[in-house]
């Protein structure tokens, strides 16, 4: 099967961008930066922690920078409750399961956050390949990510899918030629279809994802008759 798919993890896979804007208020405060949720959504919202760091911390030397990013993961950690997927998840990756599809998850979270919330949401064991773009030699919104998620799990853009919801995120796997859902957790149906998603969905029990699915394996099979 050379189909997967492709799930970003904050915002997509757990609504859990509250609990990051609280860890950053928390931190920036002392230097003097001040956060909305409208300035998160525009400009940290699927950054990694080298973008954010350029963009508001650039003022500071470097070890206080990392110190400053480091003490943000924390408290987001620290403040993670009982978390539980987005609606219709589970389901999905049963689909998945039944028909043999691959799946991975593609973030710029730094690796122990995304294995924390896995293993909190209780689906570690059900996406076994992470990919972390701050591992990587460029992250969102370089498509890198995506194209070495696609070469690890040995599937085909044009016939796999991603999930997202950001700005940045969109964009990175559109330019890897994935079709994208865009997850309306934060960001509007409007900006995430500008941004290139195919189609927004508030979470994963919308039917189309299915038909997208399908219509991506069916894909292949079409392609290969016309040969």
């Amino acid at each position: 099967m050379k189909t997967a798919l492709l799930f970003d993890l904050d915002g997509t896979l757990v609504d859990s961008d509250a609990e990051h804007l609280v860890a950053f208020q928390r931190v920036f405060a002392p230097h003097g930066i001040e956060l909305d949720r409208s300035e998160y959504a525009a400009n940290i919202m699927g950054a990694s922690n080298a973008m954010i760091a350029r963009r508001y911390l650039s003022h500071l030397p470097p070890h206080e920078q990392a110190a400053t990013l480091d003490a943000k993961e924390e408290a987001y950690r620290a403040g993670l409750g009982d978390l539980e997927p987005i609606a219709g998840a589970a389901a999905l990756l049963d689909f998945a399961d039944r028909r043999g599809l691959k799946r991975a998850v593609v973030t710029n979270a730094p690796r122990v956050n995304a294995e924390k919330v896995l293993a909190a949401l209780g689906i570690e064991g059900r996406l076994p390949i992470v990919v972390i773009g701050g591992e990587l030699a460029r992250s969102k919104p370089d498509p890198l990510p995506y194209l070495t998620a696609l070469e690890r799990t040995g599937a085909l853009a044009e016939r796999s899918l991603a999930f997202e919801d950001s700005f940045s995120g969109v964009r990175a796997a559109v330019a890897a030629g994935l079709a994208v859902v865009g997850m309306t957790t934060t960001l509007s149906s409007r900006t995430l279809i500008e941004a290139g998603a195919t189609f927004a969905a508030r979470d994963f029990t919308d039917p189309r994802i299915f038909a997208l699915i399908e219509a991506r394996i069916n894909s292949g099979d079409e392609e290969g008759a016309k040969a």
